[in-house]
């Protein structure tokens, strides 16, 4: 602990972003590099605890405390006040594997969990991840480091999201050959098509993606595990096959109105814009939302994303529905500390719906009765009404409707982002595997399946979850496939 009194002397800083009416003319992204000297006065904020929880990685009351991945936090915020970069970025390599992703997208629940944090704001953790790994990248740190020698094992990833990408980069580095198959027509999985440019410019997705194309893996793409290849061929032609394919079956609203053109699914919307941003001459833009009322249904993340979306298609107007009541400024007392803190936060995309329509875009306590449409068939307006969230003794709760509250919304796009239902249907029947195999009554930390040598990670095994835990779970089920595989070549000792 460099500065014992770091904690006390210095206030928490955070990088300043760009002008929100000026990014929404670009897909650029929205926050500004942060001052090497700044970095070190926060890093000096550490308190270097006896019992750091910051990166205890485990869940409380249903959400993330601490780092998944288990990062070695204090070490490198030392590290980083001492001006001690390399050695930094050498500590944060040690359990993360993409600390460029992870330092971007995640809603650091190490923040959450930071000891500074029961009295004062947390430490910057995640700011300082990411100008570690990206001062990692600049300075031609980080380089190529194929194994030195192959096993002679072959493993098939299905699926290049971060489950996928962690499982192949560790048993790449384990000396197994690695092949990793993507639907998509690009590596990345929703790291490229899921979440925008302006929080992840894909040319950060693509940088990794090259790296380990250097260090040995192969990446195929417009490959469907069921249609272009099948599980039994994975099976017969590698020694191993592990699966992280996500959780994409979206959730949909059943109501009346559901088949109105115009009401689409948020993932393809983003998908949409993300292809048409990547590729103009053939991206797909009839899901523009340029010169229409958009109304986003769901309060999480992914709705944010595709308010922000809306906004730099030029939507005439954008709101996003919630059935929740507004979060409190403060903690309340049944989220204490490490718990995840669920209070009020004006993200990148609320910033600049207000700094663009005077006002947030989100409507809490609301819920969708009916969706309308025009002779053609296409929405045009939304019934809503206004809900009381009750609570009951034990903590459980209930919506009731609000007399006299209804009203009617204009709208001629309507994004569902309520969430994801788990993996898709199609590939589990295909792969004769259901959710019972691999997840409800697998153990912690069991990554099999009830298929021999087929193993699972990420959102596929345990639902929706943050990106951290993608990663950790991809990191955990590589090393499951390793003693497997070692354990079959002639009693090897495992290499991971």
């Amino acid at each position: 602990m460099g500065k014992p009194t770091g904690f006390i002397e210095y206030k928490r800083e955070e990088p300043q972003e760009r002008n929100p009416l000026a990014r929404l003319n670009d897909w650029e992204e929205y926050q500004l590099p942060f001052p090497e000297e700044k970095l070190q006065v926060q890093g000096a904020r550490c308190m270097d605890c006896g019992t750091p929880f910051c990166h205890a990685g485990f869940e409380l009351n249903g959400s993330a405390s601490g780092c998944p991945v288990h990062n070695l936090i204090p070490e490198w915020n030392d590290l980083v006040y001492r001006g001690r970069w390399k050695e930094a970025l050498d500590r944060l390599l040690k359990t993360n594997n993409f600390p460029e992703f992870t330092g971007r997208v995640c809603p650091a629940p190490c923040e959450g969990a930071c000891t500074v944090a029961i009295h004062d704001p947390a430490v910057t953790i995640k700011n300082i991840e990411l100008a570690i790994i990206e001062k990692g990248f600049a300075e031609g740190w980080i380089v190529p480091r194929p194994p030195r020698l192959r096993t002679g094992k072959k493993v098939a990833v299905v699926g290049s999201g971060p489950a996928g990408l962690a499982s192949a980069d560790q048993l790449n580095k384990a000396g197994h050959s690695v092949t990793v198959f993507e639907r998509a027509d690009r590596i990345g999985g929703l790291l490229m098509y899921g979440i925008p440019n302006m929080k992840l410019e894909k040319r950060v997705v693509e940088r990794r993606v090259r790296l380990m194309e250097q260090e040995g893996i192969t990446f195929v793409t417009n490959t469907e595990v069921g249609k272009d290849i099948t599980m039994d061929q994975l099976r017969s032609e590698y020694d191993a096959v592990i699966l992280c394919a996500g959780a994409q079956q979206q959730r949909d609203l059943v109501i009346e109105g559901r088949e109105s053109a115009g009401v689409e699914y948020a993932m393809d919307y983003l998908t949409a814009a993300t292809k048409q941003l990547l590729n103009p001459q053939t991206g797909e833009s009839n899901l523009s939302a340029e010169g229409k009322d958009v109304i986003v249904i769901g309060g999480g993340d992914t709705g944010a994303d595709c308010v922000a979306t809306a906004l730099r298609q030029r939507c005439r107007s954008v709101v996003q529905f919630g059935k929740h009541p507004r979060l409190p400024d403060k903690r309340r007392p049944d989220n204490p500390w490490p718990e995840y803190p669920h209070v009020f936060t004006l993200d990148y995309a609320y910033k600049e719906a207000e700094a663009k329509f005077g006002r947030d875009p989100r409507r809490y306590s609301i819920a969708t009765r009916k969706i309308v449409s025009d002779a053609q068939g296409r929405v045009k307006a939304l019934h809503t009404v206004d809900m009381e969230k009750i609570y009951a003794p034990d903590g459980s709760y209930t919506f009731r409707e609000i007399p006299g509250s209804e009203r009617i919304w204009p709208a001629q796009l309507v994004l569902i982002a309520i969430g994801f239902a788990g993996t898709e249907e199609k590939l589990l029947s295909h792969a004769g595997l259901a959710h019972t195999n691999f997840k409800v009554n697998s153990a912690y930390g069991d990554y099999r399946t009830n298929l021999e040598g087929v193993f699972v990670a990420g959102d596929m095994r345990r639902g929706q979850s943050l990106i951290v835990w993608a990663i950790h779970e991809g990191r955990e089920a590589a090393r499951a496939c390793d003693q497997y595989l070692m354990a079959t070549a002639n009693g090897a000792e495992k290499a991971i």
